[in-house]
Formats: structure tokens, sequence, C-alpha cells
């Protein structure tokens, strides 16, 4: 773990144990034999394979039955429903009663949705894949369950989700499958109980139990799968016969040793944090949380949650603007389950608990490890607090911002002193946000419109401040081109409408020439005998364009952090530019290589870009991933500059 981090992702993955890192590299070094041979360098390897195993039938409470060594939970997932499959095909051919309903937990994690499908269909077993609900609480519905329990061929369900922290109501589930007979093999996915909830799975109903051991610092690629003995097994991997024949491929012998020494941890008992420890940590997090940011709602009930999981939303912000400024702050959470981080979509398991689109869309999952201190949680509660300070500190400082969300882009205009604003197209989805902000720093809405291109939340936003939606008509006037036109004053400047569109810009003496007019917002004819920027509304297009622009190609825009470093150094007049966000930058200034930057977010870069083409300079685009800085440089060379360039990887890559 970095010193600047304070890494709060481990339901994604962990940091390795020092002792197994420790186990591994010995194993490399002095115990690399293979253990299938029977020279001495073998029979080590064996020893260590064997002991290992028993470890884990000790800590898991598994004297009986098969326990195999895994590249990690999704082979164990895929074998255990392979085994299930083949065994159901096989009772069927003989005639006998199996169930005709693959049954999963509606919030389960996807690699098990997914293994059902592929193996359905590539076994030709044509079951019905059915998912089961879950309540309020994110906990299986065990009266629908019930209902169904007599058709299940197979049930799939978790120990605890990745996302949520929810424990299942594991003595439930096997209550309601003892109960109504059911044929149904039962797999659970054990991956996030492992080190944090007690496992005795000889007590227990469990057919399949999965494992993964990067979940609990161990490292990728190694993991564990139990099957209860009698239960149906069928290898996934043939070949060599390793692992007594259950899954073939030469051991993962380093891996396989980190494991063990992590197993070895949870045996002795002092290594990792007890239950009443991490709940305390997890309430002093939630207290952090609660301080920092007002109106924080919790997703799921902390009294069903592991001890290490809080999942939370915060009213007015997406996801992605929290987790962008917690990172900016050395804080590393997650939107959910990693696997499924790279889709911009809500949380299907906080919409299968029935959350509000609104919180499912908008859900950040803090998650740490039992092996986290005293020190580690303070820190941690110090930058949460930091992080709620930036976000109250940071106010848009430009007079034309920038809305995005769903596809749309809609602007909100200021005076100087940022008391009065216009808004044109915002958002929907960013009404209940917008009038917060305004409400905030108390600045009045003038007038809010929908173009003819318009994002739809004109209307929201307008019943939420309890304004009527519309152009404003009739309340002042300024001569353009020898015609009337309505307009609204800003400041000193007015927007005025102008058949389609708007025009913003300064008169004098009432009237407004078009050299004055510095930006023009929706369909404005005539438009070709300005030298303003048209503001466009579709996410994917450049943000602002300029008629008679020569749009130069936005090849070789990329420049890594070492290179971008050098062109710095060698065109003093370069100007560094941070494109993030305003609490990305109040929680943590940008800089490469020593050298600083001037803020610009990507948010306000229209209004920026006109003084950049009036004195063009040498511009560095810089932000948090790469992604942003990269839309900035297109930007600047769709309007004609040619010395625009971005850190390909960011901050991540540059610090």
């Amino acid at each position: 773990m970095m010193n600047n981090e304070v890494y709060l992702d481990a339901n994604a993955t962990s940091p390795v144990l020092p002792a197994a890192i420790e186990a591994a590299t010995a194993v490399m070094q002095d115990c690399f034999g293979n253990p299938s041979s029977s020279h001495a360098c073998g029979l080590r390897a064996k020893a260590l394979l064997d002991a290992t195993r028993a470890r884990a039938r000790r800590v898991l409470g598994a004297a009986t039955g098969r326990m195999m060594f895994t590249s990690g939970a999704t082979e164990g997932i895929q074998t255990a429903v392979l085994s299930a499959l083949c065994a159901v095909r096989e009772r069927r051919a003989r005639g006998e009663a199996c169930g005709d309903l693959l049954l999963y937990g509606a919030t389960e994690h996807k690699a098990v949705p997914e293994s059902l499908a592929h193996w359905n269909r590539v076994l030709g077993t044509g079951l019905e894949l059915r998912a089961l609900p879950v309540d309020g609480d994110g906990r299986h519905r065990l009266d629908l369950l019930r209902e169904l329990a007599p058709r299940a061929a197979f049930v799939c369900t978790m120990a605890a989700n990745n996302e949520t922290g929810v424990v299942s109501d594991l003595d439930g589930i096997a209550r309601v499958l003892q109960e109504t007979g059911s044929p149904a093999l039962w797999m659970v996915d054990c991956v996030q109980a492992l080190g944090k909830l007690p496992l005795g799975l000889d007590a227990t109903r469990i057919d399949y139990a999965p494992f993964s051991g990067h979940k609990l610092y161990a490292p990728k690629g190694i993991g564990l799968l139990y099957v209860r003995e009698g239960a149906p097994y069928t290898p996934l991997m043939c070949g060599g016969g390793q692992e007594a024949g259950q899954r073939s491929g030469t051991e993962n012998m380093g891996g396989i040793a980190a494991l063990g020494a992590v197993l070895g941890a949870l045996e002795e008992g002092t290594t990792f944090r007890s239950h009443a420890q991490l709940r305390g940590y997890r309430d002093r997090l939630a207290a952090s949380l609660r301080e920092a940011f007002p109106g924080l709602v919790f997703n799921a009930p902390l009294e069903h949650a592991l001890p290490t999981t809080l999942n939370f939303s915060v009213p007015g912000l997406g996801s992605k603007e929290l987790l962008d400024l917690f990172d900016a702050a050395g804080v590393r959470v997650s939107a959910g389950s990693a696997c499924s981080a790279a889709k911009a979509a809500p949380s299907y398991v906080l919409d299968a608990m029935g959350v509000p689109l609104e919180r499912s869309a908008s859900a950040v999952r803090l998650s740490f490890g039992p092996l986290v201190d005293d020190d580690f949680i303070e820190s941690a509660c110090a930058r949460i607090a930091h992080c709620g300070r930036a976000l109250a500190q940071a106010r848009p400082a430009a007079r034309l911002q920038q809305l995005e969300a769903g596809g749309a882009s809609g602007w909100l205009l200021f005076d100087d002193e940022g008391r009065h604003c216009i808004a044109i197209d915002p958002p929907e989805a960013l009404a209940a946000r917008i009038a917060a902000d305004l409400s905030t720093r108390e600045c009045r809405l003038l007038a809010c419109f929908a173009t003819s291109h318009g994002a739809g939340g004109a209307d929201a936003l307008c019943d939420i401040l309890g304004l009527t939606p519309g152009w404003p008509g009739g309340a002042q006037q300024v001569e353009f081109a020898g015609a009337r036109l309505d307009a609204v004053k800003l400041g000193q400047d007015v927007l005025a409408k102008h058949g389609d569109g708007y025009l913003l810009g300064r008169p004098e003496n009432g009237v407004l020439a078009a050299g004055a007019v510095r930006f023009v917002f929706g369909a404005a004819p005539g438009t070709e005998g300005f030298d303003a920027a048209l503001c466009c509304h579709r996410i994917g297009e450049p943000a602002v364009s300029r008629p008679g622009a020569e749009a130069l190609p936005d090849e070789g825009i990329d420049l890594d952090p070492t290179t971008a470093a050098a062109y710095l150094a060698a065109h003093p007049d370069a100007l560094l530019v941070d494109v993030r966000e305003l609490p990305e930058h109040a929680a943590a200034c940008a800089q490469l290589r020593g050298r600083g930057a001037q803020h610009v977010p990507l948010s306000q870069l229209a209004g920026q870009a006109a003084h950049w083409l009036r004195e063009p300079r040498p511009l560095v685009f810089l932000c948090r991933s790469g992604n942003r800085s990269a839309r900035a440089a297109r930007l600047l060379r769709r309007l004609g500059h040619a010395q625009a360039w971005h850190v390909a990887g960011g901050l991540a890559l540059a610090s």
C-alpha cells in the first residue's frame, strides 16, 4: 500500500499479507519442486501442498469432502455449475426427479448467472434460469424460495454480497430447502465471507463453496473450492491428473504457499481484527461519512451487513463525481463490483433491492480488510473529512458552466458576482443537484428554459425551485442587426432570443453588435457571421465550435507522463492545465513532476477556449485518468489550436 493512499476497496482486491509474500518467495526460491515429482524436491512441495490443504480444512470446518486449489472464485463457480448441471442431465436421463429451475439470487455476482447460462447452453440441459428476488434489506425472499424450491434443480446464493456487504440468511435458506424436500444442489459463493464470517462447512447443507485468495491478502490467481462429500463432481480441467484427478494442471505452489500463510494467520487468531473491532471501525467510518456529506444515505442496513463494508449515496452527486473526489484525496473506493466498474450503469444489486434509481446510479462502496488498525481508520476518517470540506468549498467561479448527464448537455450562465444565473437545457438528472447548489450559493435563477435541442430538465428544475419554466419574454429588449430582440439582463451582459437560438453578449447603449456576441446557444440562423462560440447539446460532440474554424486532426495528442514533462521543460511558455472538477482540485492540486497546473475544469473549458485561441500558446491538459484531458485536447484541436496535448493515463500514472 502506498504511503499517500488510503485503500478502501478491499472487496475488489486486497494487498498481500507480508507473511504471504515471504511464503511465496521462499517456495519459488527454495521449494520450487513439482509436487507430482517423486524426488526429494517434489516431495517437499507435496508436503507443503498437503499441509496447506489440511489447514484450509481446519479453518473452513471441512474435515470431509473435496478441498481443491483453483485459480480463484470464477473457476470454482464454473466447476460447481458444470458439476451440478452434468448431474442434473444424468438424473433426467435416468428418469429421476431433479427440478427444472436454475435458481440464483438476484444480487449474485455476475459470474454466477453468466456461468449458469453458459453451461446450460453448452450442455443442452434446457433448464429455466430464474432470479430469486431479495427484499429491501438485500436478503433473499424466503417466501418465494419456498414456492420455487420444489422445482429447483440448482440453487446459487452468496454468503455475503460484494457490493453491499449484506449477509445472507444461510440457515433460513437451508431450512426452506430441507422443509420443502427440494432436490436442488446448493452452491454458496463464499468469497466475501473468508476471514469475516464464521464458517463450518461440514455442519451445513452446502454442496459447493468457492473461495478467492486475493480478497483476503493472498495474491491473485489462487483460490479454493469445497465440494460436500457425496455431492456430484465433474472436473472442469482434465489432463495430468493433478489434485487427485479433480483439477489438472501443475499446482500454483507460490500462490498455495501464500494462501497457506493467510490461512495460518486466520487459524492462529491474532493477526486479524475481531468481528467486534471491525464493527467499531465501520461505525467510525460511517460517522465520518455522515458528518462530511450531509444527507448521505446508506443503501443497506448495517445490522445485516459485513463489518467491513459500507455502501452509500450522496443526494445530488453521481458516483463518478464522488469517486473522482475521493481519488483526488488519495482515498481508493469504488462504485460497486470491480468486474462491472467499466460499465456506466446503475447497480443491478441496488436495483434488485428496490433502491431508487437516483441512489442506485450514484452509489459508492467503501470496504476494508480485517488487517486494518486504529491508525489506518483514523487516517481514513481524516481524508473523508477533507473530501467533505473540499466539496463544500468548491463553487463554480466561471461565468459559463457546461452540464452533462445521460447523453445530454446543458449550460449555466452566471453574472460576474455569481449571484444570478440562467439555465439553458439543464439535464433532468441534475435538476436536484443544480437547485441545491444554487440555494447554497444564494444564487437567484433568473430564467430556465429548453431549446429545441433541449435536455429535458427545465421543467424539473423549475418545479423544485417553484419557478415558471420557459423564456421570460418581454422582460427587456435590445437592438440587434436592426431588429428588437427579447432579452434577459445578466449583470452587464444580456441573453437575447434570436430566432430559435440565444445570443450572449455585452450591449452598448441598448445595441448588441454581432462582434459583441461571445456565445450562441441553440440553432440560431445566420451564425456564420458571428465570431462566437456555438454551444452544443450532445455529449460526444465538441462542447463548443466556432464558425470558419479549421479543425485539426486528433492524432498525436497523447503524451506519456515522461514525454509530457520533457515537453513542458522544453517549452517554458507552455501551460499545464488541470481539467478536473472543482472538488477534486480542492482536495489536491495537480502537478506533473514538480510543474504546477492552472485549474480550468472541463465543465468550464468552453468559456476559456476563446482566450486561448486569441492568444495561442502550447497547452498540455491533465486529469485523473486521461479521459477528460483527452476531450479537452480534442476540443482545442477542433477549434483550430495546433499545440494542444494531454497526459495519457493522467495523474494515476504520473504520480
